[in-house]
Parts: C-alpha cells; structure tokens; sequence
C-alpha cells in the first residue's frame, strides 16, 4: 500500500479504502497537525475540488488545546483527540471545509462525520473525517477495520516522519562539517555566512528564516585579542560614544544555488597537496561578465589550466583553440562540450541515462499515466537537451504524455517559479513536472504549494539545491536526480595538474579513448526505495566522502605554484551585503554579548531591538535570535536570524542553532588564527629570504681574492670559518689559483672572529689543497691567542709558513717569487 517516495498518494489510498467500508461513506479527508491548525492532506469525494475551491493542502482551521482533550484537537470535535466519534456535518465542513457548505455541495439534513484519530508515539497528529448518513457511531466491525487504516497511517506518517529526522540530522552534520572547512578554503566572512545561510534554511524548514546574519566584532570592542578582524573603516566613520563596533554580513535573500560552490570545494580539496592554486568564477554563459571575458582574462595572464563548465560550449570554442594554441590545457565539466572540441576532455554525467533515470521515477510515480511539463534553465547547453531526450525515451510506451519543455528560464528562481505557476494554471490537468536543472524542481515545488497542489503534482527534481532538500522532506517534490559534482572538481583537478606535469597526450593516453570521465548520478528520495537512496544516507555518505578526500599533506616545498582557473555558470543571485555599524549598549548584539546566552525577542514587542542597523534588516520580523560567537575566553559575535513567523524558533530550533554558533565560532577563532598564522610566516620567509640574501653578500665580501703581484694571492677571511663555509673558500681558493697562475695565496686571519681548533684544521686543509696546484699557502696575521689555543690543541700546521702580519707576509712572497718593493721618492 504505502509507496514510499509519495506520502500523500499513500494517505490518499487510505482514505479511499476507509470509505469503501460498508457502509460507504460519499465523501472522506484525511487532516494532519501542523503545529497550531490542522491542514486537509487527502480528499476524495469532492467533485470538482477546483471549482468548489477546495485544493490541496488546504487549511483546515486552528487546533483546540486543552486538557481535557489533548492537544491538538478538531475544534468542532475536541472528543475525537481521545476516540472515534460522530459530528454534524454542517459543524464540521464549517469549521473545518467551508466550501463543502457552499450551495450545491452541502451533505444532506441529519449526516454526520465520523472523526477517527491517527496516533503517532501515543499523541494524536492527524485525523481521518469520514461523512455519513447519520449520526450513529460505528458498529464494532466497522470500527475494527478503520482501525487497520488508522494504523496504517500512523505507520506510514511515522516512517516518513523517522526518515525526516534522519535527513535533518544528517544535514545538520554536513553542516557543521562545512562551516569547519570553510577554514580551509577561504577565511572570508562572505563565505561562512552564505555556508551558515544555506545550510540553516534547508534544515530548519519551519521557522522560515527570512534572515540570517553574521555579526563580527571589531577587534577594538573586545579585551584581549590584538589581531584585527577586517579592513579599517573609512576615516569619516566614527562610532558612537559607549557603543559597540561591529561588521555586519547579511546573507542574500534567495539562497544561492550551492552546484557550483561544490564543484569548487572538490578542486579545491584535491588542489591542497597538489600546490595548486584554484582561481574561481563564474559567468553566464554570453552578455556582460560572460564565461567567455573569463577565459580571454585567463588566457592573456597565462593561468597553467583551465576547468570550465560552459554555459553555451558552441560559444567558448574559439576561446578553447586558442588555449589549446597557448598549451594550456582545458578540461570541460558538467556540460559536455561540442562534438570534435578542442577540449581535451569532459568529466561529468551521462545526461540521456540520468534523464531516462528520472523518466523512470515518474512513471513509478503515475502508474495510471497523466500529462508531464519538463522545466529547463536554457536550451542552449547540450546537458539539459540530452536530460530531456533521456526524460522522454523512458517514457515512450507509456500512458504519459510529454508536453514540450517550458520557456528557458535562465537560472533565475524568480522566473522559473513564476513560468511553474503559469504552466499550472493553463493546464489544471498536469500531473507531473520535470526540474530539468537544479533551479527547475524547487520553482515546481513551490508553485505546486502556492496553487495548493503540494504532493498533489509529482515532481522529479534534478541536483539538490537546498530548497529541493527543503521541499523533498516536506513532500513537495518527489524524487530528485543528484548528480556528483563534487567528484567532478576533485577528478578535473587531479588530471588538469597530471596534464600541466607530464603534458595533455601522456595523460590523455592513460584515459579512456572517448575522452569521457562519467562521475554517476544517485535518485534521491526521502524514504528508501528499491530504486533510489535515502537523503539521509546519500547525505551522510557524501560528508564521510568529502572528510576522507580533504588530505592533509601539502605540495613540496620549492614546487612551482600552479594556477588553474575554475569557471561555473552564474545564475541571478543577490551579493552578501557586508556593513561596520555601531550598536548602542542596548541593542540586541550588546545585550547577546553581554548575557552570553542566546536571546529570542519579538521585534514588535517592548523588548525589540533599539538599534538602527538591527531594525533595517528585519523588516516585518515577528521572531528575532541571537547567538552569541564564543570563542576562547571572550565573545567575538554573533549569528543574527529573523523570521516572520511569531513564535519561530522552539527549544529544539534553538538548540541546533546554538550548536551551529559554536561549530561557527570556532571556524572563526581558527580561520583568525591562520590569518596570524599566515601573516607570521610570510613575515618569517621575507626575513629568512633577508638573512639568505644578506649571507650570500657576506660570504662573498668575507673572503675576497686580491692578485697583488704576478704569481701571489692575498685572501682575506672575515667572520667565522666553519664546514660550509671551508668548502666554498676551497672551491674559490683552487679556482684562483688556477685562473692567475698563483705561486703563493696569503690566507690573512686577522678578519677572522674566533680562531678555534675547528677553523684552524680548515685552514690546513684549504692549504693542503692548494700545495695539490703547486702553490704554497702562507698564513698570516695569527695572533698570540690563536697560536697558544692551536699548540693547546695540538693542531698541525704541517710545512705551512706563517707570518704575524700582512707585511711580512708579502715580503715572503715576493722573495718566493723572484719580486721586489720598490719604494719612489
């Protein structure tokens, strides 16, 4: 009975069954909890639903508490919370189906609804409403039969509620471990708050967190810790007296599509011990800031590699020869690139078998047939053609109809949700829709809610955007195709750097002869399937993957840095808005720092914010949070969220968000750390790259060889003589011999600041080696010290001639020689 990817379905067989009892009821619903009201999920009975206004979900009136019922009780039969029961029609659709007592639909004088509830761990969370002829309770076989559908659909609501929790645990991990790694990929605040934006929203979908914010203290506001925390304001600010500095970011409205920011945390994970350095981008692919201005840029600064994924590929050809013609490598992802590209390669997925996949769960979905509307971005990219064409291949032979792909929508989640409501207003008949591309299964998913079709119209999504994680736990869409992008930026960067060391034909050699690296996709749906995976385990099986692949190791040092330019396409998306406020001690942040605990306020009440810059980004909210940033021993911010929705975050909304905050400060501690980390290193490279510098020029002034008459060599040594040094001094020794012909080299000491056993027996060796050549090497300016300590030591001059002085040693060298002073008056 229950087929696991579409709850309502299964709700609605139910519902359609219990009515069969005998006797038959004409009309039945099925109503589950929502927090405070109650909300039909299944009618039947009901002729012409959209004509009598009647749609699905539709709300069925607020929920009675009270204890002598139970929570959550039908207001027009608070009893049904504790048993079956029989109400007055009329008193029921009044309250809770108003356009069932519209003229001409109204039950007949004296029927009655009997009221059933669903229990789920021992509370009510739904209700099963079946109309009938009268008010007589059911007899006790009629009972026991609605009890087996009762039970089956508490069963199939537990199921599906379990698989919940799993999903948002499982998303609540992969959270947490992406707000760590961001440490490792980029230490701007930009990208921790559209990190904690994202993955706050997809897993608390209730709440409806219309904001979400990341405020940073200044450096200057807290005690303790020097290093700053972003650039200096510009001079004409000045903050209040007694107030708070700090810098705002304020995370975009839409959530932006997370695709592309996966691909590039695959590069950049392998890039780590690769000495690769992954510049990313994005661009439409034509018009102003188009992928093609990307790759001239690239190419006319000589990046190493290119790794694109092109959003028209007919127009990034031309750019592709011309990199090809420059010797840098290019390697094309998730859009296949034209036939006889000259990229050398494409990694990505197999598009016809990943739409025949989704053409495959649609029929699983309408088993009876109907009439499916597929929904692209653009026609121009080869992979939603190819997903299309695979759609519809897996769907010839059947009783569904394919209707033509819906107008291109660009990447634009406005637009596509707005051409979904259209489409579902011009043919009420649809019963399916295709979400070609990852903003395409959502803009069905949310149109589908707004018209009141949710879980009514069956969708299959593509990719899993976190609105498509939010509306697959919720229902809304069914199923949706994921692709791995992840492995495609990993894969792309590990051959493009094969590619740039050993060259593109030795590595395409050891490739696949098509040129085609097909990455896989996975079926996602909320509960498991024989023909998909769970979202929890795909989500908990892509975290563990991404931690086992994040390496550790790091490229050689020495090894040349490498560039490869990584280009996604840009969709329509709103830019984090970064501000330096000052707060007044009274604010929301102040009273957050200062409690050090979170607070949850209502905006409209007394206790709203007082300060300017809180009021501006919350508009209209009626639940405002805030949770303090701890990191160390002091408090560096917090994470500001709002929501329209009074009452938004309960104790478990704030306890998730608490964990969030600690996971998040620490990310920061870490992330400021390695900026001083950083900045300490690069401080020591420049002064090690000094001191080299510096050595170089004093070993080559310490021992300088200075011909001062044919046949002799005065070699002064200045500083200390060790090992290293001995050999250099050796090798410059014998190369001047032998390029002035020297019959005696003065070696004169009296530079040298300490003369001890050691540099006395390399003195010895540097004459040893000089006798080798025929020149005679004549110590000078040995002082009375360094004789007693060379007798003490017992150091062997050997035949070596010394002298106390320069003076005298010239003198000696001269009468060696044949030569004389020659003094002129």
């Amino acid at each position: 009975m229950h087929h696991a990817p579409d709850l309502f379905a299964t709700l609605q067989q139910i519902v359609r069954r219990a009515m069969a009892v005998a006797p038959r009821s004409p009309r039945g619903g099925l109503l589950l909890c929502e927090g405070p009201r109650l909300v039909y999920r299944a009618l039947e009975g009901f002729d012409s639903p959209s004509r009598q206004g009647v749609s699905l979900p539709v709300d069925a009136g607020p929920a009675v508490a009270d204890r002598e019922h139970g929570p959550f009780a039908p207001s027009a039969a608070p009893e049904a919370a504790r048993g079956m029961c029989v109400v007055g029609a009329h008193a029921w659709y009044g309250a809770h189906l108003p356009p069932a007592v519209a003229p001409g639909s109204a039950a007949p004088a004296g029927a009655g609804v009997l009221v059933a509830p669903i229990h789920l761990r021992g509370a009510p969370v739904g209700y099963l409403a079946l109309e009938q002829a009268d008010l007589e309770p059911p007899g006790d076989e009629r009972r026991a039969m609605l009890e087996v559908f009762l039970e089956a659909a508490g069963a199939a609501l537990d199921r599906n509620r379990l698989y919940d929790e799993k999903a948002r645990s499982a998303q609540e991990i992969r959270l947490l471990e992406q707000v760590l790694s961001v440490v490792g990929t980029t230490i701007r605040p930009h990208n921790l708050i559209e990190t904690l934006a994202q993955g706050i929203k997809s897993v608390q979908i209730d709440p409806q967190w219309s904001s979400v914010e990341l405020w940073l203290l200044e450096e200057a506001s807290r005690e303790g810790d020097a290093a700053p925390a972003a650039p200096a304001a510009p001079a004409a600010w000045a903050p209040a007296r007694d107030a708070l500095e700090a810098r705002v970011y304020r995370a975009p409205l839409a959530t932006p599509t997370t695709y592309f920011h996966s691909l590039r945390d695959g590069a950049v994970d392998a890039a780590r011990s690769l000495g690769i350095t992954v510049d990313f981008r994005v661009g439409p692919g034509d018009g102003e800031g188009c992928q093609r201005e990307i790759l001239d840029e690239g190419i006319r600064r000589g990046v190493d590699g290119i790794i694109i994924a092109p959003g028209a590929p007919e127009a990034a050809e031309e750019a592709f020869r011309r990199a090809a013609d420059a010797g840098i490598p290019v390697i094309v992802v998730d859009t296949p690139p034209v036939p006889g590209s000259r990229a050398p390669l494409y990694i990505g997925t197999d598009n016809v078998a990943a739409g025949r996949l989704a053409g495959e769960m649609m029929r699983r979905l309408l088993p009876d047939g109907g009439v499916v509307a597929p929904q692209r971005p653009t026609s121009h990219a080869i992979n939603t053609r190819e997903r299309v064409d695979g759609f519809c291949a897996a769907l010839q032979g059947s009783s569904i109809t394919v209707l033509p792909p819906d107008e291109d929508c660009g990447y634009d989640q406005v637009r596509a949700t707005e051409y979904a409501r259209r489409a579902l207003g011009e043919r009420p008949d649809l019963a399916g829709a295709f979400g070609v591309a990852g903003v395409n299964g959502p803009a069905w998913g949310l149109a589908a809610r707004e018209l009141g079709r949710g879980g009514d119209l069956k969708i299959v999504g593509f990719d899993l955007a976190d609105a498509t994680v939010a509306l697959l736990r919720r229902g809304m869409i069914h199923a949706t195709i994921v692709q791995r992008e992840y492995d495609m930026g990993f894969r792309a960067a590990e051959i493009i750097h094969r590619m740039i060391d050993q060259g593109v034909e030795p590595t395409l050699a050891e490739l696949p002869a098509s040129r085609i690296l097909h990455t896989g996709v996975d079926c996602v749906t909320l509960e498991h399937t024989p023909w998909s995976t769970t979202l929890s385990d795909h989500l908990a099986r892509d975290t563990a993957r991404r931690v086992a692949r994040r390496r550790v190791d790091r490229a050689p040092a020495g090894a040349r840095p490498v560039e490869v330019l990584l280009i996604g396409v840009s969709a329509r998306e709103e830019a984090v808005v970064e501000e330096r406020v000052s707060l007044s001690p009274r604010s929301l942040l102040a009273r957050v720092i200062d409690a050090d605990r979170p607070l949850v306020v209502d905006p409209a009440g007394h206790d709203g914010p007082e300060d300017a810059a809180l009021s501006r980004g919350h508009a209209g909210a009626r639940t405002l949070v805030g949770l303090p940033l701890r990191a160390r021993s002091s408090v560096v911010g917090a994470i500001v969220l709002s929501s329209q929705r009074s009452g938004a975050c309960a104790g478990e909304d704030l306890c998730f968000l608490e964990r969030v905050a600690g996971t998040a400060a620490v990310a920061i501690e870490n992330a400021r750390l390695f900026g001083r980390i950083s900045e300490r290193t690069d401080a020591l490279e420049r002064a090690n790259r000094q001191q080299e510098s510096m050595l170089r020029t004093i070993n080559e002034l310490s021992s300088p060889v200075v011909p001062i008459a044919d046949g002799i060599l005065v070699m002064p040594v200045v500083g200390t003589m060790d090992a290293q040094r001995s050999g250099r001094f050796i090798e410059s020794l014998l190369r001047e011999i032998d390029e002035h012909d020297a019959r005696v080299v003065l070696i004169d000491v009296t530079g040298m600041a300490v003369m001890d056993a050691s540099a006395a027996s390399q003195l010895v060796r540097a004459a040893q080696a000089a006798a080798l050549l025929g020149a005679e090497a004549v110590l000078v300016g040995v002082t009375g010290s360094a004789a007693r300590m060379m007798v003490a030591e017992g150091v062997d001059v050997g035949a070596m001639t010394t002298h106390v002085d320069l003076a005298r040693g010239v003198r000696y060298a001269l009468a060696k020689t044949g030569g004389r002073i020659v003094y002129r008056g």
